[in-house]
C-alpha cells in the first residue's frame, strides 16, 4: 500500500461546511468513525477487526457520499455491519 493518502473530498467538504467527524471510543464500541453535519448523523461506522485507520477513513468517505448524494445513512453502531461501505 502506498504511503500517500487518498483524496477525501467528502470529508473535506463536510468539515469545510461546519460538519465534523469523530474517531474513537463511542460508548461500548472500542473504535468508531462518526460523521455529522450539525443537524444529523450522516454515517456511524464501527472499525472492523482487520481494518486500519486509512481503510476506516475510506469507508467513512464513501458513507458520507452516500448520505449526501443518495440520502442513504449508514449506522453500524446500532444496526450492525453494512456491506454498502
Amino acid at each position: 500500500m502506498s504511503n500517500t493518502w487518498p483524496a477525501l473530498p467528502n470529508i473535506e467538504n463536510l468539515i469545510d461546511g461546519d460538519g465534523e467527524i469523530t474517531i474513537g471510543c463511542i460508548g461500548p464500541v472500542s473504535c468508531a468513525a462518526v460523521a455529522s453535519d450539525g443537524h444529523q448523523a450522516l454515517a456511524m461506522l464501527v472499525r472492523r477487526d482487520d481494518e486500519n485507520l486509512r481503510q476506516l477513513l475510506m469507508r467513512l468517505e464513501k458513507a458520507i457520499g452516500l448520505a449526501c448524494d443518495e440520502d442513504v445513512f449508514i449506522d453500524e453502531i446500532n444496526n450492525g455491519s453494512d456491506e454498502r461501505v
